[in-house]
This record gives structure tokens, sequence and C-alpha cells, in this order.
């Protein structure tokens, strides 16, 4: 699910790179005439450039196609989308009744690496822009790349009978050029309003449970993969949520026994609501440290 960066957060990563001149683009690349820095942001480079990065991929995408081969083998009694009267503190699960089998997938970093985007973004520094994403939705489709470990996964997922449909919050107005970049990336067939889902299809706005709520209509959705907890639910994106209160909903109780269990998450530390948080958020109190050789 692709919201907007958290730009301060991009360029204090960014801060931490080498602090030499930039460089200036190759003579012979055609592509872009800008100087370019002299490294991506950290974030970046890890999610798209590492052997970990990459490794994390595969094995979050090796789980989903096993749990899902499993659960053809022994069909569940419910759904793994969340029925319209749950809450964080009484999740409860649609029953599947005798419905066709499916699993639903964010697109964005959760199954295509947005590589053009990025590399742009790299170089600006400018943090997220609506307009710029949309031209990027029009005109970026042979610049992307499946998520590693995508392309196997869903062959196998189709294979054994499941319905592979992505719910996603690019522009329903840009579903072709969509479509294109995911069966491009050899992740597809994806066909608007019946295997790919977008913003505006059901209900305005990015909010992704209306678009669950109709697909499971139609289908038993035995699993989910995204990069954010909105691609599993939107009660994780109510604005009141604290950064600890948030953490502890998606690491607690029923949500903590669904992650690989029905539930995939891929890490993104590029963009997102993820990307944020103070010291007091993200370091307990009670458990920091001062070095005391530090002078």
């Amino acid at each position: 699910m692709r919201l907007a960066p958290f730009a301060v957060v991009l360029l204090a990563l960014g801060a931490c790179a080498s602090a030499q001149a930039p460089r200036p683009a190759p003579a012979n690349d055609a592509i872009v005439l800008r100087e370019l820095p002299p490294t991506p942001p950290p974030a970046m480079q890890w999610l798209y450039g590492s052997g970990e990065g990459g490794a994390a991929s595969i094995q979050a995408w090796h789980a989903f196609r096993d749990y899902v081969v499993a659960a053809v083998r022994d069909r569940p009694r419910d759904s793994v989308v969340l029925a319209a009267d749950a809450t964080l503190d009484a999740p409860r699960f649609l029953p599947c009744g005798d419905r066709p089998l499916a699993v639903i997938l964010d697109a964005d970093e959760t199954a295509i690496q947005n590589l053009g985007y990025e590399f742009d973004e790299a170089i600006a520094r400018s943090g997220y822009d609506q307009a710029r994403w949309n031209r990027w939705e029009r005109t970026g489709a042979d610049a992307v790349l499946p998520m590693p470990g995508a392309v196997t996964a869903l062959r196998a997922v189709r294979e054994a009978g499941v319905t592979v449909i992505f719910n996603s919050n690019r522009q329903s107005a840009n579903a072709e050029f969509t479509r294109r970049a995911i069966e491009g990336a050899g992740l597809g067939p994806a066909r608007h309003r019946e295997t790919l889902w977008l913003q505006g299809d059901v209900a305005p706005g990015s909010a992704k449970d209306p678009r669950r709520a109709t697909v499971s209509q139609r289908y038993c959705v035995i699993a989910m993969a995204g990069d954010q907890l909105g691609d599993f639910s939107d009660l994780f994106n109510v604005r009141t949520l604290s950064v600890p209160e948030r953490r502890r909903a998606a690491t607690s109780g029923r949500f903590a026994q669904m992650w690989g269990n029905g539930w995939f998450m891929l890490s993104t530390p590029v963009y997102g609501p993820s990307i944020r948080g103070d010291f007091d958020d993200v370091f307990p109190r009670d458990r920091r440290w001062t070095d005391p050789g530090a002078e």
C-alpha cells in the first residue's frame, strides 16, 4: 500500500550516508541528467539492494505459498478477513461457507518493487507528492520488478486452484496502467474489479476494508499479504491509535497468532505509517542504556 512517506525520516536516514560530494550521472545515462547523491537512503539500500532484504522477501513468500497450499488441503471454516463488527479488542473473522478460495495481496512493495519511482525519490529527496505518484502510475509500468519470491509463490497458489486478488491503493482511474505493471512483472493476471481492486472502486478514500468486504461476498479468503497493517485491517490505521498502542495491538492476543498463519507481512522501511514514533514511543524508559565509558 502506497501512503505518503515521512520525508523527515528519510532525510534523517539519508544524513547517515557518506558526506562526500555528489557525483554526476554517467555521461551515457540518458534516463537521468540530474546529479546523483553519493548513495540512496539506507532504507532503500536495504529494501531494494541488499541480499538481506531479498532473502526476507523470499522467506515471506515461501511461507505464504506453503500456508495456502496446506489450507487448500484442509479447508478452513473462517476467512482471514475481519467481520464488519470486529474490533482490536474483540476480533471476529468472516465465515467461509462454501465460497471458492482466494488470497488478497497488496501490490506496492508487497508484490512489486517500485524501483523507478523510488530512484526518482532518492534523487529528489522531496517527500511524497500525490501528483508525482499519479504520473508514476500512468507512466512507470515498465520500471518495476516483482518482489523476490512473489512470482513463483503466486504461480503455485494459482496451480493449487486459488484465485489471486490484488487490493491496492493505486487509483481506479489508472487501472489499465496498474494492470500492465502487475502483469509485466510476471505477477498477473489482474482484471480490474475482478482480481484487481483499487482506490475508488467500492468507496472513496484509502480504506481497504470495503474492498475486502466486497471480495469476501464471493470468496473465502484464506490468506493475505501486505507491507503495512492496513493491508490486513483498517482498524490499525485509526489516527487516535498511538505508536505503542498500534504495536501492542499487532503483536498480542489473537492478532499475534495471525502472522504466518493467514496474514503475511513483508518489511518496508522506506515509507508508510510504520515510519513514525519519537524516543518515548520507540525506546522504553526502563530499557535505556548510556555507555559508562563515554566522555
